[in-house]
């Protein structure tokens, strides 16, 4: 299952996706003024992230709260850019792009730019009502911009339910939600969050997106820590993982090594 999100992953159990939270980059409200201080806490952060074993990283735009809903000024796919070719060239990962909060087609841009494996959209299909209004679904904008630019090896990671939001009228089954995103919307895998950053995954959300997600890969995308990653082996096909590993779970702290080290070794 995992060779369906990445070959080079074929043969992990349960690969780990480490989180790179930029830091406010330049157009955003509380950018501190130096493109250099960025470049050094997200190498350092890849340095922590390598050194403790994770096998992906993924690089988004987590500082520039509040986040515009669809697209984001060129200044933001600039900096992202330059900030993914440095990730690029200083470790040997398989590299994904989020730009928050729903901005896929930059997203696509910069992956196909530096050369980044996979992009996460966190409202791919549907529509979610979140702190920055109403949000809607672009599987149709992205999948032909992906055709356009001969990415079609370029993965697409989808948010169900995706967390910081609320459903726009009642609730759809989720199963109904991830079928639909995944055989109509084109989802390449499906990804399933707590109700926040940071918040766990309840491990039979997990199942029934594995049952409902037409035999593409689910990935936790909130909440993992070396406490509770066993109740999500043998579910879940990979992990997204950011606060867990930063002190007192706040994603601006710099990434302990230790706690990588602590997770993986629970993993196995």
């Amino acid at each position: 299952m995992n060779s369906l999100l990445l070959p080079a992953w074929s043969s992990l159990r349960c690969p780990v996706i480490g989180m790179l939270h930029a830091p406010p980059l330049p157009g955003s409200p509380r950018f501190a003024g130096d493109m250099q201080k960025i470049r050094d806490h997200v190498r350092r952060d890849v340095d922590a992230l390598v050194a403790g074993g994770v096998h992906g990283l993924m690089l988004e735009n987590f500082g520039d709260a509040p986040f515009f809903p669809a697209r984001v000024p060129a200044i933001t796919v600039a900096a992202l850019t330059a900030v993914a070719e440095l990730v690029l060239q200083h470790a040997s990962l398989p590299l994904g792009i989020n730009v928050l909060r729903n901005d896929g087609l930059s997203a696509i841009a910069i992956a196909r730019t530096v050369g980044a494996s996979f992009v996460r959209v966190n409202v791919f299909t549907g529509a979610r009502v979140t702190d920055q209004g109403v949000i809607q679904g672009i599987a149709h904008d992205l999948l032909r911009e992906r055709a356009a630019l001969g990415a079609a090896d370029l993965r697409i990671l989808a948010d169900a339910s995706v967390k910081h939001s609320a459903p726009l009228g009642v609730e759809r089954p989720l199963r109904d939600e991830i079928a639909d995103m995944t055989s109509r919307g084109g989802a390449d895998a499906v990804v399933i969050s707590g109700s926040a950053t940071g918040k766990e995954t309840a491990p039979e959300d997990v199942a029934l997106a594995k049952a409902a997600a037409n035999g593409r890969p689910v990935l936790v995308g909130s909440g993992v820590k070396a406490s509770n990653v066993g109740s999500l082996l043998g579910i879940a096909d990979a992990l997204i993982v950011g606060t867990s590993f930063k002190r007192d779970g706040r994603p601006e702290n710099p990434i302990e090594p230790d706690r990588v080290r602590e997770l993986i070794r629970a993993i196995g």
